[in-house]
């Protein structure tokens, strides 16, 4: 379980469910069901830290709180 928010929604071209943490750039992943596609995102989240330390990139702490898209 993480704390980041992460969004699920159903993507036409793609054919599947989407999931994105927005707080996190790039971390996102697909699945045919909402599930999977939450089993999938909560991988990917476990995974980025490692991959933004080999970069250099900064790991943001969770906002905790709604996030506002514009």
């Amino acid at each position: 379980m993480h704390n980041h928010e992460i969004i699920i929604y159903w993507n036409n071209e793609d054919g599947a469910f989407l999931a994105e943490v927005p707080e996190l750039p790039l971390c996102a992943a697909h699945g045919n069901t909402q599930e999977a596609a939450l089993e999938n995102i909560n991988q990917a989240v476990d995974l980025w830290p490692e991959t933004a330390r080999e970069f250099g990139d900064p790991i943001p702490e969770p906002k905790g709180e709604r996030l506002m898209l514009g």
